[in-house]
């Protein structure tokens, strides 16, 4: 077959006829043979099925051998002479010999490679040669994403766990009877041995890409199978609480759950229910549409909002939109387009209501973007980028724009509780005020402030008494009735509560301390002290 290895000499040991022998005929193909065998080469998978069958017949066929037996006075003489347990050296009765002949000789070649594996359901046969392989290849470059290398991630029906089990315990009654251990777990998975073909042929079409095991950009192979629930159904009725109903999935039986109910039920439950070896299969998998996939790129920054009429975020109430855009709309879109990602998720040290303006340097923010099919900027490209976006609108300014780690998203997540935060806002007093009133608010320090869950926040909070401090505050005259004031306090403070008491919700607050009723008519905030990310010179 184009693109796969010439004949390899495949390293099989005396233990592996037996093996080898059970599932020829019970409709194994060449290359789950030699999974059960543990063979763990490379290279004997990439060899076409014609040359491995054809290998492994001449393999139990082969009597010439001086290490087997040729008689049962001969068996007997041997056991008698070898020292080491039955499990170092297998010991084969003669009529093995005559079953290996049945085995070798049970179907014609033409019928053996056109028939479909009973364990595998032909994903190990015509699903991974060479044009599979140009399938997967042209999906990528179908996809135009910027990668380095890429790793190969494979799907699997849930029901290739079950015919696995049931030629395992075809085996491994035979196994155990010569003396020897196979173990579950040795047997190679149909994903490594897909993998194993299929990442050479891969690499060659993309031109030499590096086919890896760990890498930022999946290529995802799924197959699928019709008779699936057919196959598993029986584990439903014998461990029902391994198979719950989800909103999400379109069956029941996932891999998991067929894997949880596979190593609870019994040999003998499983047997009762169960052909082993499985049945020969009418039909054999589908190669769905292959997925392409890059992690997440992670974009951060400082944005100023210069905008009284703007939130954060987009403003839906009741399925309607309230306000044309939004700080993370203005500042995502740019970014979207130019990694040309899929979807974003956007997040900030904090947030701002829709009337209050964020100055000074900025609040700090990031954008994950999802699937880019572009990843790669330089610094240029990224100060490029930032000046695009405040070219887009005079609402918003973005400042120190980067790509960062996921690791370092936590810096800014721990300074919405942790740091301080600067603000200005105009207050207004009902009883007229002289300079001389507000003095003494300069000299308050580090005042504690119980605050129950604002009325205007309550329908998304839970409600609680929060105690917040405020370090330090400043007022500043303008006349009669209006001041600024001046505040720096604990990250997570409600500013505007704490102005006009929220009905007395929040404890002490300005009405209290001024002995009359004040309100808050505009709130600026002016700094937020979370050193991340990292300043970018100008």
């Amino acid at each position: 077959m184009r693109g796969l290895s010439s004949a390899v000499m495949l390293p099989l040991k005396e233990k592996d006829k037996p093996i080898i022998q059970k599932l020829l005929l019970a409709g194994c193909c060449a290359r789950c043979i030699l999974r059960f065998c543990c063979v763990s080469v490379h290279a004997a998978y990439r060899q076409s099925q014609p040359n491995t069958l054809q290998e492994l017949k001449a393999f139990i066929s082969n009597t010439e051998n001086s290490t087997f037996p040729q008689s049962a006075e001969k068996t007997e003489s041997c056991d008698a002479a070898v020292s080491d347990p039955p499990s170092k050296k297998a010991k084969l009765e003669p009529s093995e010999t005559d079953e290996g002949a049945a085995a070798s000789a049970a179907v014609e070649p033409k019928d053996e490679e056109s028939r479909v594996c009973v364990v595998c359901l032909g994903v190990l046969q015509e699903l991974c040669d060479p044009s599979q392989a140009v399938k997967i290849a042209e999906a990528v470059k179908a996809g135009n994403y910027e990668f380095d290398t890429l790793v190969l991630s494979v799907s699997l029906p849930a029901q290739l766990c079950v015919r696995e089990h049931s030629c395992w315990l075809h085996v491994k009654k035979e196994v155990r009877e010569k003396g020897l251990v196979l173990d579950k777990d040795d047997v190679v998975q149909v994903k490594e041995a897909f993998k194993w073909i299929m990442q050479g042929l891969v690499a060659k079409e993309l031109g030499g890409v590096a086919v890896v095991t760990k890498s930022a950009f999946e290529v995802g192979v799924e197959f699928t199978h019709p008779e699936t629930d057919a196959d598993c159904h029986f584990l439903a009725s014998a461990c029902p609480d391994c198979f719950k109903p989800t909103k999400s999935k379109q069956s029941v039986f996932t891999r998991m759950a067929v894997v949880k109910a596979l190593e609870k039920i019994s040999d003998a439950k499983f047997l009762k229910h169960y052909p082993c070896p499985p049945a020969q299969p009418t039909t054999g998998c589908t190669s769905q549409d292959v997925q392409c996939l890059h992690v997440s790129v992670f974009v951060a920054g400082r944005y100023n909002k210069f905008c009284r009429s703007l939130p954060q975020t987009p403003w839906v109430i009741d399925g309607e939109r309230r306000m044309e855009s939004s700080v993370e709309e203005l500042i995502a879109a740019p970014i979207l387009s130019a990694f040309r990602a899929s979807g974003f998720n956007f997040s900030s040290s904090g947030r701002e209501d829709v009337d209050v303006r964020t100055l000074g340097n900025g609040r700090p923010f990031a954008t994950e973007l999802l699937n880019p099919h572009k990843s790669r900027f330089s610094r240029v490209e990224m100060k490029q980028l930032q000046e695009t976006i405040n070219k887009s609108s005079d609402k918003i300014r973005v400042r120190d724009l980067q790509i960062v780690t996921r690791e370092a998203m936590s810096r800014m997540k721990e300074g919405e509780e942790e740091k301080t935060k600067s603000y200005t806002a105009l207050v207004w007093t009902q009883k007229p005020i002289q300079r001389e009133d507000i003095v003494f608010i300069d000299d308050i320090k580090d005042l504690t402030l119980d605050q129950k869950t604002p009325l205007r926040v309550l329908h998304r909070r839970a409600l609680a008494v929060r105690q917040r401090v405020i370090h330090s505050m400043n007022a500043r005259f303008l006349d009669s009735h209006h001041f600024y004031l001046g505040l720096k306090t604990q990250a997570g403070t409600y500013i505007k509560e704490f102005v006009h008491g929220d009905f007395g919700r929040t404890k002490p607050n300005l009405c209290q301390l001024l002995k009359t009723d004040t309100d808050i008519l505009e709130l600026d905030v002016e700094s937020v002290d979370v050193d991340w990310p990292p300043a970018i010179p100008e």
